[in-house]
């Protein structure tokens, strides 16, 4: 058995399966909206509480560790927020 020039193969999908999937799947998500609403509206604020800790844990990827912050450690729970200036610079030399 010979196979068939690139030219005539035929793709596993066409246009009408595309469609017919398309529609297939929004009505399914249409059903699955309509009767589960109540309990996805019912977890949506404790999965706005599961956000949080993914968003600490992505949101420090940017920026390094805790202990790159540079004054968190310092005496009196002020970090280096006391010891700038009125122009941002640093008073301590």
């Amino acid at each position: 058995m010979t196979p068939l020039p690139p030219a005539s193969r035929s793709r596993w999908y066409s246009l009408p399966l595309v469609i017919g999937f398309a529609a297939f799947a929004a009505i399914g998500g249409f059903f699955l909206y309509t009767e589960h609403k109540a309990h996805l509206f019912g977890a949506l604020p404790w999965l706005l509480i599961l956000l949080c800790p993914l968003m600490h844990v992505f949101m420090h990827g940017r920026h390094g560790s805790h202990g790159g912050h540079g004054g968190h450690s310092a005496p009196g729970g002020q970090g280096d927020h006391g010891k700038t200036g009125g122009s941002g610079e640093s008073t301590k030399k």
